[in-house]
């Protein structure tokens, strides 16, 4: 298992275009990808999911990643936070 921090960057924060990116993204792995802040901890794979967390900007997640590509999810999960998903 993995487990990162990552940062939203994005000034709108995680809405439709980012969860659904965040979740095709996902969907790529079969590791189980998930996303937490608070107490609240989601699917990553779910585009509903991603988008009910309500993440702002600067607000820090907890991603984690389970499974034979645990590694390359959780890198290429970080890389779009990195990226602030193209939008900036």
């Amino acid at each position: 298992m993995i487990e990162k921090t990552v940062t939203v960057k994005n000034r709108a924060g995680i809405h439709a275009r980012p969860a659904a990116i965040i979740a095709q993204t996902a969907n790529k792995f079969s590791a189980e990808i998930s996303l937490a802040h608070d107490d609240i901890s989601v699917n990553a794979k779910s585009i509903m999911g991603v988008i009910t967390m309500a993440a702002g900007y600067n607000t820090v997640l907890k991603l984690t990643a389970d499974g034979v590509d645990e590694a390359e999810a959780a890198a290429a999960i970080e890389k779009l936070f990195e990226s602030k998903f193209e939008e900036e």
